[in-house]
């Protein structure tokens, strides 16, 4: 079983280390979503592998047994967890699971919400700001930038109460809100 205090890896590692269009293609993210390093990007792709590999399993299923409840039972709750995370929309099926594309997974962070809402100037001050504790969910401070907003959390994402970039004097606020530096 091993030691249940001792943290594993939540992601896998590239096959091909030194693959040249993969490696443009994660520096590419890398920029888009301010992100730190290319373990977030990993992390990403591994969540949308299990979703895969989870839609792959009911197709294989539903070939075998293609009216059994409990395999219904499966395919609603993969498909509304992955509605319920903004991945999927409400009609969506299990070929739209199995086309996720990374992109999807990393617009769910909060640390993207923070700069589409307009919170911040760019993606790299988003995380900033979160991890300085200024961003709240409702009235809940959360300083992890990788957070996946669920989709009823979106319009609850502000500035924390008591954080001084909740004043509309601040200096900085004024800043983001005419885009200059």
């Amino acid at each position: 079983m091993g030691y249940p205090g001792k943290n594993t890896k939540q992601y896998e590692t590239p096959v091909r280390r030194f693959e040249s269009s993969r490696m443009e293609e994660e520096v590419r993210l890398i920029i888009e979503y301010g992100l730190r390093n290319k373990r977030e990007v990993w992390k990403a792709e591994s969540t949308l592998r299990r979703y895969r590999r989870a839609a792959r399993d009911l197709l294989a299923l539903t070939s075998q047994k293609p009216d059994s409840p409990l395999i219904q039972l499966k395919r609603r709750d993969l498909l509304g967890h992955l509605h319920r995370m903004g991945l999927v929309k409400a009609d969506a099926d299990i070929d739209d699971v199995l086309a996720l594309k990374v992109g999807q997974e990393l617009e769910r962070r909060l640390q993207t919400f923070v700069y589409r809402k307009g919170l911040a100037r760019s993606p790299k001050q988003a995380r900033q700001f979160i991890t300085h504790g200024h961003i709240a969910i409702g009235d809940v401070r959360v300083t992890i930038p990788s957070y996946r907003v669920r989709t009823d959390e979106e319009p609850e994402i502000r500035y924390y109460p008591h954080s001084s970039l909740a004043h509309e004097l601040n200096p900085e606020r004024g800043r983001i809100m005419k885009g200059g530096r």
